[in-house]
């Protein structure tokens, strides 16, 4: 998944520090959503990660089923500095 891509399709763009409250809460939820039904391990952890990186992703613990996931997202938040395990 291309990142740029990603931001343009739930925030209409690559600038986040142009958006208005209102749009970027709505993307938010579009991607909170789309991360719930997503079926697709690689897109999941990519939409997964992109929510990391905004600051709302869930837990690891409950995000992902799979040992493997929850290992690359624990692996993911130290890289980033996030990783409060």
């Amino acid at each position: 998944m291309d990142l740029d891509a990603l931001l343009s399709h739930y925030f209409g763009g690559d600038d986040l520090d142009a958006l208005d409250e209102t749009t970027l809460a709505r993307g938010m939820e579009a991607l909170s959503i789309d991360f719930g039904v997503e079926r697709d391990p690689g897109r999941r952890f990519a939409l997964w990660a992109l929510m990391h990186m905004l600051g709302t992703a869930p837990d690891p613990e409950t995000a992902f089923k799979g040992r493997a996931e929850r290992e690359a997202a624990w692996r993911l938040m130290k890289i980033s500095g996030r990783a409060e395990r």
